[in-house]
């Protein structure tokens, strides 16, 4: 048996690790909301402006502080997206957030850039960056913004350096760079190469869509040392990656591994594609936080407020709560709320167990 004072200096030296762990610097995980613009635009029905701001409030107020927050695409093809800019003259807006929209070309820009123009300086401005979007496939780009990948990336060109004269940040987005719903399997070389174009021509970050939503920890972990093994940092590369299979916390762990530090996610998991046929929503904000608990990384947020807010947003939507964690909580919450009313009331506990 070892004597006492062994045992003793091995119970402080265990101790004094498990404080020095609990006060280590965390890595930061930057998580970029997107709920109100690629989450809203996927559902049936048009969201007036006045609910994408109380959104976007929402999650302001639960500690988010990157919002996408709408998109200058013509209301012809996405009605959802319509009065965007009423949306950010009327949001709340903190100096040092960020609220990216989506700008497809030179003629959304301008109309950012003439809503801008009507600030005076000293307010925080609507915005102070924009998001561009291409596809790793031809067939995915025809069908989303009727050209090939060369020539939405000529297009992107002009508006990326038109946006970055002005001032403004811009980030890019790469869908299908697992499967493709028109054209199958999708050549991480090529996600690679648009990827570079993307960073080449200005872009501060590309976020890698599994739009379809068909990646795996396995297929993940292919593309990304192909991109990875091109040349491109994982300080410039952030995942996207939607839920259809339930894959997607899993593929941002497996991304963590790889060195990615930024991820896309919805509340709620709203979202979806509406050019990616029977494409589900995005991976849900609350389901990412709640993964990365007691981990070596840091996330913005509180889980438990944003979780509510991705159950006010599905009810309002009359759509079910995809988040798995944000179920969980909700049930939580309502269980302790019947145990209130059972102490106020002096309820019996069998008529708390049949309402449960």
């Amino acid at each position: 048996m070892l004597p006492r004072r062994i045992l003793q200096a091995r119970s402080a030296l265990t101790i004094f690790r498990t404080r020095a762990y609990s006060t280590e610097a965390r890595e930061r995980v930057r998580i970029v909301e997107v709920g109100p613009r690629d989450g809203l635009q996927n559902e049936s029905a048009v969201i007036p402006p006045a609910m994408k701001a109380e959104l976007i409030n929402r999650l302001t107020d639960a500690g988010l502080d990157i919002i996408e927050s709408g998109s200058f695409v013509s209301p012809k093809w996405v009605p959802q997206m319509a009065g965007t800019p009423e949306v950010l003259k009327t949001m709340q807006r903190v100096k040092g957030l960020h609220h990216p929209v989506l700008v497809p070309n030179l003629k959304g820009l301008q109309l950012l850039l003439d809503l801008l123009s009507e600030q005076s300086r000293s307010e925080v401005p609507y915005t102070d960056e924009i998001a561009v979007f291409t596809a790793a496939t031809d067939a995915f780009s025809k069908a989303n913004t009727n050209c090939t990948v060369a020539e939405s990336l000529e297009r992107l060109e002009v508006v990326t350096k038109r946006a970055k004269k002005e001032g403004l940040r811009v980030r890019g987005y790469v869908s299908v760079v697992i499967d493709c719903p028109y054209s199958g399997k999708v050549d991480p070389v090529k996600v690679k190469d648009v990827s570079q174009a993307l960073l080449d021509m200005g872009c501060y970050e590309v976020s890698l869509g599994d739009t379809v939503g068909t990646g795996n920890p396995t297929t993940v972990g292919k593309l990304l040392r192909t991109v990875l093994g091109g040349g491109i940092p994982a300080s410039v590369l952030a995942g996207h990656y939607h839920d259809t299979y339930g894959m997607g916390v899993a593929n941002i762990l497996a991304s963590l591994e790889h060195g990615l530090r930024t991820f896309d996610s919805s509340v709620g998991g709203l979202g979806g594609c509406p050019y990616s046929p029977g494409a589900t929503g995005n991976v849900a904000t609350e389901d990412v936080l709640y993964s990365l608990r007691g981990s070596k990384y840091e996330t913005p947020g509180d889980l438990n407020a944003i979780a509510e807010v991705g159950t006010w947003i599905s009810k309002v939507l009359n759509r079910t709560n995809s988040s798995r964690v944000g179920k969980a909580l909700e049930a939580r919450r309502a269980r302790a709320q019947l145990e209130k009313e059972r102490e106020r009331d002096g309820g019996s506990a069998e008529s708390i167990s049949a309402k449960l």
